[in-house]
This record gives structure tokens, sequence and C-alpha cells, in this order.
């Protein structure tokens, strides 16, 4: 039976004006997974690109070395023969005045308003690079104006039109933690569950986690803990998607309790397993379990000199 070939690799070339975004749209396909590259020599660009699978994205304007519009759209026809790349000229622009404003909040030199013979006046770069890029205007695959478009509007644009098909989104690390070793730094949000029934107080549950289910039970007959997670779940499911059209990466949920065995974890394992159902990426940690490990693991036979094993730490995070 004959055999599907693989997908074509996408390459793309992001151009345009100065000032109109083009580093926003490497960053943002960066993100995305492309490896970028920004402003190499037009002659390396098809050595670039070479065979390898991982999407690419190659930065080209007029502070290329060797730059010549038609110069680059030969490089582009000649990549679009190759069967196994797939490649889109992107063009960002803005309008002249907009650009003008850019320059004069950010204090940069326009690259062809240098000083010298080609003056310093931003006004004349502007109009000089314009005309120098018009035919990548007219040849461009997309054309994105930015005058009057947000940076996370642009970054949507640009995810909505070249995320790969296996590309990660928001990443969510969910922490817990005890008050008393002090605040996880990686946090953004915290939410302080203290307020829950107390296993400590119980010696039977006093030496188990909040991973096991007698934990589970008695944490959640508190009749605070159903309201508090209603609440909480619905916050996030706002929340989350919101930051993700923000363009935000990574996000580290942290619970923290007393001790950070009991009503932390057992708070943190219920919201990995909520948010891994609605199909986020999260990351899972005890920082106190896990530092409680370390400090009792044996240490291992055979370890190389200088190696601090860590017994138990796989089970005590996991990514899901």
């Amino acid at each position: 039976m004959d055999t599907l070939p693989p997908p074509a690799r996408p390459v793309v070339l992001v151009t345009g004006l100065s000032g109109a975004g083009k580093a926003s749209i490497l960053r943002t396909l960066e993100d995305l997974g492309f490896e970028t590259v920004d402003n190499p020599p037009l002659t390396i660009i098809e050595e670039l690109v070479g065979d390898g699978a991982t999407p690419l994205a190659i930065g080209v304007d007029a502070r290329t070395r060797g730059f010549d519009a038609p110069d680059v759209l030969r490089v582009v026809a000649r990549l679009r023969l190759r069967p196994d790349v797939a490649v889109s000229l992107v063009f960002a622009t803005a309008e002249a005045p907009v650009l003008l404003r850019r320059y004069s909040e950010t204090r940069r030199r326009h690259p062809l308003a240098p000083g010298g013979t080609l003056g310093s006046r931003v006004e004349e770069g502007i109009a000089r690079e314009s005309a120098l890029l018009a035919p990548l205007l007219d040849a461009a695959d997309v054309v994105l104006d930015t005058s009057d478009m947000p940076l996370p509007d642009l970054r949507r644009q640009i995810e909505q039109r070249f995320r790969p098909a296996n590309a990660a989104g928001l990443g969510i690390g969910i922490l817990s933690f005890g008050f008393p070793k002090g605040l996880p730094r990686e946090a953004d949000l915290v939410l302080d569950v203290r307020f829950l029934r107390n296993p400590h107080y119980d010696p039977v549950l006093r030496p188990m986690t909040g991973r096991e289910s007698q934990i589970a039970a008695f944490v959640e007959a508190d009749p605070a803990f159903l309201p508090f997670w209603d609440r909480m779940t619905g916050l996030l499911d706002l929340l989350l998607p919101r930051y993700v059209a923000e363009g935000k990466k990574y996000l580290t949920l942290a619970f923290g309790c007393t001790g950070g065995r009991h009503r932390s974890v057992l708070v943190a394992e219920r919201m990995a397993s909520h948010l891994t159902s609605l199909g986020w990426r999260v990351d899972l940690i005890h920082r106190e379990l896990a530092s409680s490990a370390a400090n009792h693991a044996p240490a291992a036979q055979g370890a190389v000199a200088g190696e601090n094993p860590v017994a138990g730490r796989e089970a005590l995070s996991h990514s899901s």
C-alpha cells in the first residue's frame, strides 16, 4: 500500500517596515515551536532551510546584508519548487504617522535614516524603506497592518494562521506548598486553603497525605469545600482562555496550607485532574512532599560522587 508523503515543513519569511511588528511576529512564531533566525544574509537562506523538519521562521528586511527585494522573491520562488517545504511570505506594515510615533517613543534610529549621506530624518527613512520593500508587499501571502492592532491581536492572528498541529499551548503548573516554608516565587496565582478542615488533628489521618482517599473524604466533607470548588473552577475556566488570548505561555497556580501535606495536596490533585479533563497541559508537583522524600531518602548505592539522588520524586510529581 502506498504511504502518504510527510507533510511539508512550514517556512515563514517575515519582512516589512521597521517598527511595524516584525520582531513580535518572530517571537510569536518562536513560542509556537518555530526555529527563528532574524536578519541572516540572503545568500544563506536556502542553506538555513536545508532539509530539516522543524518549522522555520526567517526575518528578512532592509537591514539584511546584500538586501534586494527581487533577490528575496527569487529565493522564495526557488523554495516553492520544493515539495518538502511550504513557504509563506508575511509582510508587516503600518501607516507612516504611526511608525513615526513609534520611533519617537523608542528614540531608536531608523535603519534607513542613520545619518551621513542618508540623512537622519525618520520620515525620509520610512519613505525610502517603503519604496525599497514595495515588491515584497505586492507579493506577500499575508499582509498585517499593525497601525491600530494591539499586540495580543497580532499574536492571535499569527497563532491562528501558523500554529503547528502539535504546538504546545498554555502550560499550567499546579503546586502545593506549606506557608511556613514561604510562598513559591514562581507562582502567578496563590490560593490559601487553610480555611478547610485540617486532618492534622486526627491522629489516624495525620501520617497520611492529600493523595490518599481518607484525606480526600475528610476534607471534601467540609461544607465549605463544594462552594469553594465551584467558584474556583468557574473562575479558572473563565481566566485560562483569556490568558491564552493575551499570549501567556506559562501559568503557575499554587495552593497553600499549614504543612503542605493534606489540604493543599488534595486541592492541587483535584485541580490537576479537572484541568487535564478539559484538555489543558498540566504539570503537578507537591513541594513539601517532594522535600520530605528528599530529606528521608537513603543514599543510592553506587551513586556518582557529587550527585544527590532523590528517591520517590517521580512518585510525587507528574505531567498530565
